[in-house]
């Protein structure tokens, strides 16, 4: 399967991201960046909450809670979903 690139709002259930890039400026940037979404990391799709928003990501380790406002700006490069979870 050939790797798709998307944000990681549009991430499904399950599904394993590589962080391509980080977009925004400023705060919302540094913020992104200091809680370890950095280019090159591993992201995978935990939960989503019914209307979309929070939604918890597994990166470096442990379990993060992000804003779709936040996931919008995380550019993620995405292949086959994790079987079984």
């Amino acid at each position: 399967m050939r790797p798709m690139r998307k944000t990681v709002s549009k991430m499904k259930r399950g599904e394993i991201g590589t962080v391509v890039s980080v977009g925004s400026s400023g705060a919302l940037r540094r913020r992104i960046i200091d809680m370890g979404l950095t280019p090159g990391c591993t992201v995978v799709m935990r939960k989503i909450a019914p209307l979309g928003d929070p939604m918890e990501i597994n990166v470096r380790g442990y379990e993060l809670s992000l804003r779709k406002r936040e996931a919008d700006e995380i550019i993620v490069e995405t292949g086959d979903p994790v079987k079984g979870k």
